[in-house]
């Protein structure tokens, strides 16, 4: 039997616009999918068992989603499962749900399960191109940066420059905490492109010019982490997310989520992945802000995770590119 393992994230800023070539932000938090893989004695095919928490139905939501993908990845791997048939088991402790980097963290086990079924000498690079291939099935065409947090951990800024996708650590100098609240809204990332689009056709002008905001705000970000500066990072991101709202990219229940993080001491707050639903995240540096934050939504009923960024490094890479 195989094993492996894919961290969550949460998207600091950016995370939207990669495919226009602006930079993502994004850090690994320390919650898992762990992925089994298992050799069946009898029948063809592939089969899941599916033991991750959830946000009620979005399991159901993405299951035929989870079908492409699982078939796209066994391909791409060079699998004969009708003649090796296989039960894949998921689990770990990443709440599966929308803004979590959910489909990544279960593209990159998976891949690694099979890596060491199979021994297919895949080293950590190629596991991340199978679990990108994974991916369109999930999100039609993906960027690549949930895919790529998920196989690396930590803190990175990625980003496609003339069709090269790349990614670089950003070094915190301890983890900080940070709370993300679920809006129990499943939104559909697939679409997230083509609505983006519209909004370049429509107003091309006004589209060009919040892009040119966003990176300016991704370059401050960068510099305001790697000083340890969580004052200015979190003021960045509450920024930012008043870009998203404009652009029909947030979503009620997460704007009030990230206005009372703020009110009780958050150092800034947004929408986290493609947005529209899902998870938003606020900066809380210290254990005391963190709880106070994460109480206080817990009690509006709020699911939770309250978690850290940095400190979460798979592997020894300080950057890398990407020929696909």
């Amino acid at each position: 039997m195989g094993s492996g393992t894919g961290y969550g994230k949460t998207i600091l800023i950016g995370d939207q616009f990669v495919l226009w070539e602006i930079p993502a932000i994004l850090a690994a938090i320390p919650f898992q999918t762990v992925c089994t893989v298992e050799r069946r004695e009898s029948g063809e095919g592939w089969i899941v068992e599916d033991n991750r928490t959830e946000v009620p139905g979005y399991k159901d939501a993405k299951k035929q989603d989870s079908v492409v993908s699982f078939n796209r990845m066994i391909e791409v791997m060079g699998l004969d499962v009708k003649t090796e048939p296989i039960k894949i088991n998921v689990g770990g402790d990443l709440l599966a749900g929308s803004g979590v980097g959910a489909s990544a963290a279960i593209c990159v086990s998976f891949a690694r399960a099979c890596n060491e079924e199979f021994n297919l000498g895949m080293d950590i690079h190629h596991i991340n191109r199978v679990a990108w291939e994974g991916e369109f099935g999930y999100h039609g065409l993906p960027s690549g940066v949930d895919n790529t947090v998920s196989t690396y951990g930590g803190v990175i800024q990625y980003k496609i420059q003339g069709g090269v996708k790349q990614f670089e650590r950003i070094h915190l100098p301890e983890p900080v905490e940070v709370v993300l609240g679920n809006s129990g809204v499943t939104s559909n990332t697939a679409s997230l492109k083509g609505f983006l689009e519209e909004q370049e056709r429509n107003e091309p002008d006004l589209f060009k010019s919040r892009l040119g905001r966003i990176r300016e705000q991704v370059d401050a970000l960068k510099q305001a982490l790697s000083a340890r500066d969580y004052k200015a990072t979190g003021r960045i991101m509450s920024a930012n997310h008043q870009i998203l709202i404009e652009m029909g990219l947030s979503h009620e229940r997460l704007v009030h989520l990230c206005e009372l993080a703020v009110s009780l001491g958050a150092a800034g707050a947004k929408v986290t992945g493609g947005g529209r639903g899902g998870y938003m995240v606020a900066v809380t540096p210290g254990k005391e802000l963190q709880e106070r934050v994460a109480g206080a939504f817990e009690r509006e009923g709020i699911a939770v995770i309250r978690a850290s960024m940095g400190g979460t490094a798979e592997a020894e890479v300080d950057s890398a590119k990407f020929d696909y």
